[in-house]
């Protein structure tokens, strides 16, 4: 309700109680106390300790809004609860508004607005300053609606309305927001909202050191300068010094100020009549829109100012003025954010002022951020793109907003691209990063884990003799890490035989000339790490045993190092194995290595044979799985042979698991399988790790930090909506293996709730119509439709109604038992799966309800139905009945023809349709809706009506004096209705130029005066009804001669002066320059007798029929008019007047020329 309304309201009611708002200090509590006109406290209220501070921060606006429903008087319309009409916050802290809405009595959502002023809508300014929410209670069915204000600042002052609408039902509240500085108990200066505290020089004559807390010392008494009302200078000042007078007292928020000051003024403000109507309070205009300010003025020749922010405006390609009789207007042409200002209308002393708020158009974000998980100090950069360049963003740490100034985050702008970099990420980074404009908002995860280690290659066993050299190396995952190698517990320092070295990954301790005290366990520990990489070398002697000349040969074989078992060797695919046996015997025995029933005789390659005396070595350059077998080694001399046996085994990262997909899914969380793999690389799987990403995204996030065991997991923690992608890794003891293919997309979706509202619309002996609405939460998975179900009262076996969705909210089941309870439920499905069940409260009886038919005769077809010809008829009859009734058309008595009228019937009507209606479609159609032997009939009564033929038998019955008397008969076709009247028309026999004389003339007889002695006339009469006037009109039959009476014709005494001549122009054209576009014409004045022949032509070619050309002859005046020419259109237009007696012509030259603006375009 309007302000001024709600006045004239209480002043009409003066028992009403009204509200004032109180606050305790002591308790920082707001309430409300009612009270009549005679000033008494309502005793249902306590009286608590008054204070004239009226409530500022959000528990107090909250409490207020709580409590205004407990004091005040009776609500009406839709609003429960509505905000206070008044409250003065503080600048700096938080106020919510709350409004509540009943919607028992409403058919669907009620839709809610918050507004400040008269059209600013608030709902696109949401963000971090301004906060919507919106809840249901389902028990009582209201809607709570909030609007939270963050850190109110001194532009939030101004007044506000919450408006509710539902369908045809619509209802409003206003309250007003006024924003305080904070102040002290002592102080009550208002000048402080609007100064700075960091000013410095230019904080004018305020001095702030009294707040200091730390300054304790008196200070010297200094002279009290008399203080300076600023209110008072600002308000005799003229608007071009209001910038000095801000300087010169150190106020910056200027515009807060002018903001107040309007206000103050229009309180005591003069009632003037130099407007008629003034501007509005304010406008509303998207960022490149036009807007148009105007207002009305008493006197049409008053000069007015338009000023902006208190300077003066001129007319210029940005700003237009215009003054269009009493009316005054300023257009601001492409507003942008500079034209968002306090606007003023000034004619001498009087002003109206408004401001214009310029809304933006809401930024959207095309592409949203993606989660991240990453390892401490690696680099992370969320980037999401936006719809419009130069578009603002904030950024936000859960829920803190992240300046540009960080050291520790970096803002980046590029076109629509905006990212936030974190250089180096830390545990205290993990959480979730939002990213708002004033159209959108996204989100995105970082978790950080700390970093780990990874082995790439490991320390390999060693078995050297005297004075070769060992060389133990390994390779780690970050090139960066340093670490200290250990023999037996001790550290290994570098010495003349002893070196170690780091490069890159790699990392190597090498011992020359090997001494048997270097044999030993060799450790390497990385620094920083809980990890360590060992490593055994065996120092090989070599011994001279002085033998027999005959010594059977002899296989030495040292089961320590690689061998895990005896004769079994396991080897890490892609590793290096070499396989050193010593041999004895005398002569030097032969040897041969063989894998199965195959020797192996290579001495070069990656698997190959290498001897020496007493020492044969067998060597596999980067095992492979086909390298896995039995291998033999056999030794022969001519004392004998000896052999041995060895098994290799080759263990590998296992294959990656297989047939990953999703089994189910819910609002945030989805169920994934797998099948182990096919191979496990010779060792036990020992777990799976896991990872996700959003599809169209190349980033994976792991969901798994420790080794899950089982082949199902449930992923949580995901958007509902937004497609997913998952792929699954294997781990045994070597390491981890390639990732599986990609599973299907997949969507994380919740089942809807349960449909709303069942309620049974018709019931028959066998069947039962029920009616519901959507379900209130549908989500990202959509609704496919409904599955209704029944029951018998008692039984719990319910029965599938519709074997194919149901998409509407209404179904009949058919095929029920008569006089059976039953009991009804309707389920809603989407791809998610069945919603709770909606269900009736009590069961329902299955029988007949007759009802006797009755038409229901709408009361515009109860007269004749009269329609032109070729116009639609569609006919629609309500009735009623039950058991359906049969309704029958018939036309005068006889069945309707299907070929001429189209009819629909239903349950509840019935339809009469025809395309183009003709003259046979008039008559008494009757309508009859039968039930068995009952039956209600309806008439109606359709005329179709068309233009009458022409009158007959014209004729002219008398003439006397200046008069004539006509008679004519009706037309035999007067159109299927009466005829209202006729047209006469008069012409002279010279020139035949037709003049109406009468007009809906009603009589068959008509007599025409004001005739012209000496001339004779002829009549035509036209036919008139309610289609209009005949096509055609009939022509009298004889004429009226008008004839000159009591009068002596003497002949002329003098010869008749010959008037022919040849044609000549008596004006010729001019030449002319026009714009491309804007219609012109060309004139010129011709005479001649007998009338000349008027030929156009351009370039010497005659201008025919074109429509473009308008020729026209009015008593010699020669005009051309050629409709928006284009530059085709330019050349030489001629003008020929020819008769019989001669001929003349004239031409000129037309130009034209394409504007400026449009050459620019």
């Amino acid at each position: 309700m309007h302000p001024q309304q709600m006045k004239l309201n209480q002043q009409k009611r003066p028992q009403r109680s009204q509200l004032k708002w109180m606050r305790d200090n002591k308790h920082s509590t707001y309430f409300c106390i009612q009270t009549l006109n005679h000033n008494s406290i309502c005793p249902a209220e306590p009286q608590p300790e008054r204070n004239d501070t009226p409530p500022a921060d959000g528990a107090g606006a909250n409490n207020a809004a709580q409590d205004t429903e407990a004091g005040s008087s009776q609500l009406e319309g839709l609003f429960v609860e509505k905000p206070p009409s008044s409250v003065v916050a503080v600048a700096g802290a938080n106020v919510t508004f709350i409004a509540k809405v009943d919607s028992s009595t409403l058919t669907r959502k009620p839709a809610m607005k918050w507004l400040k002023g008269k059209w600013l809508d608030l709902g696109s300014k949401a963000g971090k300053h301004l906060q919507f929410k919106e809840t249901y209670d389902r028990n009582t069915k209201i809607y709570t609606y909030e609007m939270k204000i963050i850190k109110v600042v001194p532009g939030d002052a101004g007044g506000y309305r919450c408006e509710v609408s539902a369908k045809d039902k619509c209802d409003s509240s206003t309250f007003e927001i006024s924003v305080e500085a904070v102040q002290k108990d002592e102080e009550a200066d208002i000048l402080s909202a609007f100064k700075r505290a960091d000013a410095g020089e230019d904080d004018g004559d305020l001095d702030f050191s009294a707040l200091l807390k730390a300054a304790k010392k008196k200070k010297k008494p200094q002279k009290q300068e008399p203080e300076i009302d600023v209110w008072e200078l600002l308000k005799n000042a003229h608007p071009s010094e209001y910038e000095k007078i801000a300087f010169e007292h150190g106020i910056t928020d200027l515009r807060g100020m002018l903001k107040r000051l309007k206000k103050m003024k229009e309180v005591t403000q003069i009632h003037t009549e130099a407007f008629l109507k003034k501007l509005e309070s304010c406008y509303t205009v998207e960022k490149g829109k036009k807007i148009v300010l105007s207002c009305e003025v008493l006197d049409p020749n008053a000069q007015v100012k338009w000023l902006k922010n208190g300077q003066e405006i001129k007319t210029s390609a940005k700003y237009v003025i215009e003054a269009n009789g009493n009316m005054r207007t300023l257009t601001i042409l492409r507003a942008n954010l500079a034209d968002d200002a306090a606007y003023e209308c000034v004619i001498g002393e009087d002003k109206c002022f408004t401001e214009v708020y310029v809304k933006e158009p809401p930024v959207t974000i095309t592409k949203l951020m993606d989660d991240y998980h990453v390892v401490v100090g690696e680099k992370v950069e969320f980037e999401i793109e936006v719809s419009e360049e130069g578009a603002h963003v904030l950024w936000a740490f859960e829920d803190e907003e992240l300046q540009k100034d960080s050291t520790k985050f970096r803002i980046k702008k590029d076109g629509k691209k905006h990212s936030l970099i974190i250089h180096e990420a830390t545990l205290d980074d993990v959480g979730m990063y939002h990213a708002w404009t004033n159209g959108g908002h996204t989100k995105g995860e970082l978790e950080v884990e700390e970093k780990e280690l990874e082995v790439l290659q490991d320390i390999a066993d060693l078995t050297v003799r005297a004075t070769d050299q060992a060389l133990f190396k390994c390779e780690v995952s970050d090139d960066k890490v340093t670490g200290k190698w250990y023999k037996d517990g001790e550290e290994v320092l570098p010495s003349d035989r002893i070196k170690m070295t780091h490069i890159g990954r790699f990392h190597r301790l090498i011992i020359d000339d090997v001494k048997p005290e270097d044999a030993g366990d060799y450790t390497f520990v990385p620094d920083g790490y809980a990890l360590s990489l060992s490593a055994k070398l065996n120092f090989l002697e070599i011994k001279i045993d002085y033998v027999p000349r005959q010594d059977p040969p002899k296989i030495h074989l040292d089961t320590t190092g690689n061998m895990v078992s005896q004769n079994t060797v396991i080897v890490v695919a892609g590793n290096k194995l070499r396989l050193d046996v010593e041999i004895s015997g005398e002569p030097a025995p032969t040897v041969v290595w063989s894998k199965g029933d195959k020797p192996i005789t290579d001495t070069e390659g990656r698997v190959r044979v290498e001897s020496r005396k007493d020492l044969t070595s067998f060597v596999i350059e980067g095992a492979e799985r086909e390298d896995e077998g039995n291998y033999c080694i056999c030794v022969t001399n001519p004392a004998g042979e000896d052999k041995a046996k060895l098994f290799v085994k080759i263990v590998d990262v296992p294959d990656p698991p297989e047939n990953v997909k999703c089994t189910a899914v819910g609002e945030d969380y989805a169920t994934i399988v797998w099948e182990p793999p096919k191979f496990d690389g010779g060792a036990l799987v020992k777990g799976y790790l896991m990872e996700r990403k959003k599809k169209g995204s190349s980033r994976w996030t792991k969901l798994n930090f420790d080794v899950y065991e089982s082949t199902t997991y449930e992923a949580k923690r995901m958007i509902e909506g937004v497609l997913y992608e998952m792929r699954v890794f294997a781990i045994n003891s070597i390491g981890m293996s390639q990732p599986s293919l990609n599973s299907k997309p997949f969507m994380p979706i919740a089942p809807t709730s349960e449909p709303t509202r069942l309620t049974v619309n018709d019931v028959t002996d066998s069947t039962c119509t029920l009616r519901w609405l959507a379900p209130e939460k549908i989500g990202a998975g959509g609704l496919d439709g409904y599955v209704i179900e029944y029951c018998k009262d008692g039984d719990t076996e319910w029965v599938v109604a519709n074997k194919e969705l149901c998409e509407k909210q209404g179904y009949v089941v058919r095929g029920l038992p008569v006089g059976e309870k039953m009991n009804f439920r309707v389920v809603a499905v989407n791809v998610a799966g069945r919603s709770p069940p909606a269900t009736l409260g009590q069961p329902v009886t299955i029988r007949e309800i007759v009802e006797y038919p009755k038409i229901r005769l709408p009361r515009d077809l109860r007269t004749k139905y009269i329609r032109r010809v070729g116009e639609k008829i569609n006919l629609t009859i309500p009735f009623q009945g039950k058991p359906r009734p049969v309704a029958t058309w018939y036309k005068d008595g006889q069945p309707i023809d299907p070929t001429m009228v189209s009819v629909r019937s239903s349950n509840v009507d019935s339809i009469l349709f025809i395309r183009s209606a003709e003259r046979e479609h008039s008559g008494t159609y009757d309508l009859v809706v039968q039930i068995e032997n009952m039956e209600d009939k309806a008439t109606l009564h359709i005329r179709i009506i068309d233009k009458p033929g022409p009158p007959q038998n014209v004729k002219v019955t008398d003439v006397w004096g200046f008069n004539a008397a006509l008679e004519w008969e009706p037309p035999k076709d007067n159109g299927n209705i009466d005829i209202t009247g006729y047209t006469i028309q008069k012409a002279e026999m010279k020139t035949k130029d037709w003049f109406t004389v009468y007009e809906h003339n009603r009589r068959t007889n008509c007599t025409v005066s004001d005739l012209i002695m000496g001339n004779e006339y002829m009549f035509r009469i036209y036919s008139e009804n309610l289609c209009g006037r005949s096509e055609e009109p009939r022509s009298s039959k004889n004429t009226a001669v008008i004839s000159k009476t009591d009068l002596e014709r003497k002949e002329n005494a003098f010869k008749e002066k010959d008037m022919t001549c040849a044609p000549k122009f008596t004006q010729p054209l001019v030449d002319r320059s026009v714009i491309a576009g804007y219609s012109t014409a060309i004139s010129c004045a011709v005479k001649g007798y007998p009338k000349p022949k008027i030929v156009w032509m351009k370039n010497k070619m005659i201008i025919g029929g074109d429509p473009k050309y308008l020729m026209q002859n009015n008593q010699g005046v020669l005009t051309l008019n050629i409709r928006k020419p284009s530059t085709f259109d330019g050349g030489k237009y001629s003008c020929m007047a020819v008769n019989d007696l001669g001929e003349d012509e004239v031409e000129c030259k037309l130009d034209i020329h394409v504007a400026a603006d449009m050459e620019k375009k």
